[in-house]
């Protein structure tokens, strides 16, 4: 079964998309050049089939980090697409995890876990188990659910107090955080900004929230200008 899904993917590789998406991923060497929507169409045909479950015991007894980028993406695509409870996605989830080594399989997964609108509360307790992590890209999983999934009048309290608190200096966590708090921004933009004002973050990470705010084309000039004259100098 596996084979044949590779196969596929081998069949939809694209040059010039591989080239393009390398770029994107630098540390990634194991790209072969199919499109997101394709990786999408696969999953979605296993969900929906009677191989469900065995794909993904076969998957997690198999799949390494040496397997293809786009087969790591699929099988974490086919969790968020499958029709299953909420204790078997965070099972499964558990097993996926640690085969993610770049932001592209991580982001793509996180904005596809749509059980998340159905069990938010479960969800968000999964996601804080995550943050304890030393892996990077376990911290970068909880921080995407929570942009994707959470900025709200419920939770943006316990988002600005979880990104406040995590002390980790990956690249990927750092811009994630700013990806976040400039989501917050834009939907809750008074609230974000007096978190903003009296937040923990280290200057990197709070000069990229006001780089990444001011990128957007939501916000109007005078608060772009406010924002900018919000940067610390960092020696």
């Amino acid at each position: 079964m596996l084979n044949s899904i590779r196969e596929k993917l081998l069949s939809l590789q694209d040059e010039k998309y591989r080239e393009f998406q390398s770029k994107l991923c630098p540390n990634t060497d194991n790209i072969l050049g199919v499109r997101l929507p394709a990786l999408k169409q696969i999953a979605k045909d296993i969900a929906k089939s009677n191989d469900l479950k065995t794909y993904l015991s076969l998957a997690k007894d198999s799949y390494t980090k040496d397997n293809y980028h786009e087969e790591i993406m699929v099988y974490g695509l086919v969790i968020g697409f499958a029709k299953i409870t909420i204790d078997e996605t965070k099972k499964y989830l558990n097993d996926f995890l640690p085969l993610i080594d770049n932001w592209a399989v991580c982001d793509s997964v996180c904005a596809n876990l749509k059980i998340t609108k159905k069990y938010p509360y479960e969800m968000f307790e999964f996601l804080k188990t995550l943050l304890n992590s030393n892996e990077p890209f376990y911290i970068r999983f909880a921080i995407v659910l929570l942009l994707d999934f959470y900025i709200n009048e419920q939770y943006i309290q316990e988002i600005f107090n979880i990104v406040d608190s995590i002390n980790n200096q990956d690249y990927y966590v750092k811009m994630a955080i700013a990806w976040c708090l400039s989501s917050c921004y834009i939907k809750m933009p008074e609230i974000t900004m007096n978190y903003l004002i009296k937040c923990s973050l280290d200057d990197y990470t709070f000069n990229k929230s006001l780089q990444k705010i001011c990128e957007s084309k939501r916000i109007s000039n005078e608060q772009k200008i406010f924002i900018k004259n919000m940067k610390r100098n960092v020696k």
